[in-house]
């Protein structure tokens, strides 16, 4: 086995990912996983708690998402903190070099009802993380809600445009997207 390789979490989801478009979600198993990612179970479960986790990461970005939106400049309102969150969020995971395997990870997930109520859970978990750093800027509950709420709908239209390879920067698509979302509203 080579596990001296870097990347073991890496390689670890590209495996899962090729696994689960083959064989689909049912049919594959952590083993398979981490065979064919030339690891073994045990180094698996040292990075993911199960077969579902190896798609959806964790935590790390609610953590960049919140921490950017925490951080953004006092004078900026909850809105563009919430951009310059997403913008932050694009940096690190929506890179042009992760595009095709967000564009498989998708497909899989959209095939997989189990996979489609996680990528849920995690939204909710995202929004959250926006929730608690608007919170810590001193923004009332109800506003935060708002804007963490409408900043979850633009992230989601900014990521299947950026998936289908509509736009090439998500940090910017985001941004547009909560522009237009707040438009739609009236805010």
């Amino acid at each position: 086995m080579a596990r001296w390789e870097p990347n073991a979490p890496e390689r670890l989801s590209r495996a899962a990912l090729e696994l689960f478009a083959e064989r689909g979600y049912e049919n594959t198993t952590v083993i398979d996983i981490a065979r064919r990612a030339g690891l073994t179970k045990s180094t698996f479960f040292r990075h993911f708690q199960d077969k579902r986790e190896v798609l959806f990461g964790n935590g790390t970005l609610a953590s960049v998402l919140g921490a950017a939106v925490a951080a953004a400049p006092s004078p900026v309102d909850p809105f563009e903190a919430v951009a310059l969150g997403l913008e932050a969020m694009g940096r690190e995971a929506f890179t042009a070099s992760r595009r095709e395997f967000s564009v498989q990870r998708r497909a899989v997930i959209e095939a997989h009802p189990e996979l489609r109520e996680r990528e849920a859970l995690k939204g909710l978990a995202l929004t959250a993380a926006v929730v608690d750093a608007l919170r810590e800027r001193g923004v009332g509950e109800l506003p935060a809600r708002v804007a963490a709420e409408l900043g979850a709908l633009a992230m989601k239209i900014a990521y299947e445009r950026w998936s289908d390879g509509e736009v090439e920067e998500f940090g910017a698509a985001a941004r547009v997207a909560l522009e237009e979302v707040r438009a739609a509203v009236g805010s």
